[in-house]
């Protein structure tokens, strides 16, 4: 668990240099990913939560976690 906590660390940080980036140009595509990023993060946290209620373990949380951040990460490096 301290493995995947400590890549969770150092892969957010990857895309909020990515958003941050994207958010100094401003824009729609700045707009639209700032809006995404909120939704994202609202439904991140209901399925920990629910993940935590039907018995699901921390660890899975975090590995679920990591896959989303791994995905915005690959997704705005297209961009």
């Amino acid at each position: 668990m301290g493995t995947d906590l400590a890549m969770l660390g150092v892969e957010a940080q990857m895309v909020i240099g990515q958003r941050t980036a994207m958010f100094m140009l401003g824009g729609p595509k700045a707009d639209k990913e700032a809006r995404l990023m909120v939704t994202e993060k609202v439904k991140a946290a209901s399925e920990a939560a629910a993940t935590i209620a039907l018995g699901g373990t921390p660890q899975k949380v975090v590995r679920d976690y990591r896959r989303k951040v791994r995905a915005n990460h690959r997704r705005l490096g297209k961009g």
